[in-house]
């Protein structure tokens, strides 16, 4: 997927949400006008993106970007999107740390103006490692970048999720705890696998995933650690840069409240992700860029907790990412891009990758 055409992710045309927008806006600041109206090319595969300027003498900004919950009509990749919650953890994480979260302006939980809910934030000016092609790829300014501004880079990286797991109160996000029984871990697995039940509703389970799921029962820790407020979708991916430099985190829509390692995991396991795919095509990527041991003992350095039981987090991370795409392909099927396997497992990009780590010969 990441290097055939993007995916279909919605049925909106960006012209006229930005007409819409601008009525809805006019009962904010009386005479604004929206211009400029465009989608990143990043745009993302769950909730959508609209970039645009405000005109108005009295406008808090002018450079504003739009997160509009995901188009019921492109087979979303949740079953459910929360904008309330998301500005929420934005405005919290903005009041409790020093990272360089978007100032959120408004929020609109009515869905009639625009077909979803959405809320508005400031827009960060930068560049954005790319997904498609992916940054491990040469021909992209990270690739093209010196190792010392990698480095740089990958440090000022792990660094965003040393500063929010420290500094944000951890009783301030238990708003953020699914309902349920056990751990905060247990639950938030237990959210992983009723979201794996949806996406195979009707169609083909996968064996791959269900084997993940009973080694990660295997592994299970056997001090999971505190909980913690986690990023979610914590990768670069999701950071503007200005040169090597974090300005903005984006992308809170996976939001939670678990054990540091889950948030730490994902960042490891979402880099390799790229990097198996790029040498799988041919070319070197970038083997010592965000390496795990590297990532590990550097957040031990700034935080003074050691990660553990790191089998079993990146493991969580590419089963948890294996059943987005799982998701995603059958979305590609259902706007006829692809064709499903009589084995559904084929569907999932990486599952060379995710079967070594369930039979624990990946690392």
């Amino acid at each position: 997927m990441a290097t055939a055409p993007r995916p279909r992710t919605s049925t909106r045309e960006p012209a006229d949400l930005g007409r819409r927008l601008a009525s809805w806006l006019d009962r904010h600041l009386p005479g604004a006008r929206v211009t400029h109206p465009t989608v990143p090319a990043s745009n993302g595969m769950s909730s959508e993106t609209l970039l645009f300027d405000i005109e108005h003498p009295d406008a808090p900004v002018r450079a504003c970007a739009l997160r509009l919950a995901a188009d019921p009509a492109a087979y979303t990749v949740f079953p459910s999107y929360d904008m309330t919650r998301q500005h929420r953890v934005m405005s919290l994480v903005a009041a409790h740390t020093d990272l360089p979260v978007p100032r959120v302006l408004w929020l609109e939980e009515d869905p009639a103006p625009l077909g979803a809910p959405f809320f508005v934030m400031a827009r960060a000016e930068g560049r954005v490692p790319p997904d498609v092609m992916p940054y491990t790829y040469e021909g992209n300014w990270l690739h093209a970048a010196t190792d010392a501004e990698r480095a740089a880079l990958q440090d000022a990286s792990i660094s965003l999720l040393a500063r929010l797991h420290d500094q944000f109160p951890a009783k301030e996000a238990e708003f953020l705890l699914p309902a349920g029984a056990g751990s905060p871990l247990r639950r938030h697995v237990d959210v992983q696998r009723a979201y794996y039940s949806w996406v195979v509703s009707g169609l083909s389970r996968s064996p791959l995933l269900e084997r993940a799921f009973d080694r990660l029962e295997e592994l299970w820790p056997a001090d999971e650690g505190e909980p913690v407020l986690n990023w979610g979708d914590a990768r670069i991916g999701n950071v503007v840069y200005d040169g090597f430099e974090p300005v903005a985190v984006l992308d809170w829509e996976m939001a939670g409240y678990a054990p540091r390692e889950v948030d730490l995991g994902w960042t490891v396991y979402l880099h390799r992700f790229f990097q198996d795919l790029t040498v799988g095509f041919g070319q070197s990527g970038l083997p010592d860029f965000l390496r795990r041991e590297d990532l590990e003992r550097r957040y031990a350095e700034l935080t003074g907790h050691t990660p553990r039981d790191m089998e079993f987090h990146t493991l969580y991370a590419a089963l948890r990412h294996g059943i987005v795409m799982l998701r995603i392909a059958y979305r590609q099927a259902h706007f006829g891009e692809v064709e499903v396997p009589a084995d559904p497992d084929g569907l999932i990009l990486h599952h060379g990758s995710l079967a070594a780590m369930v039979q624990g010969t990946y690392w």
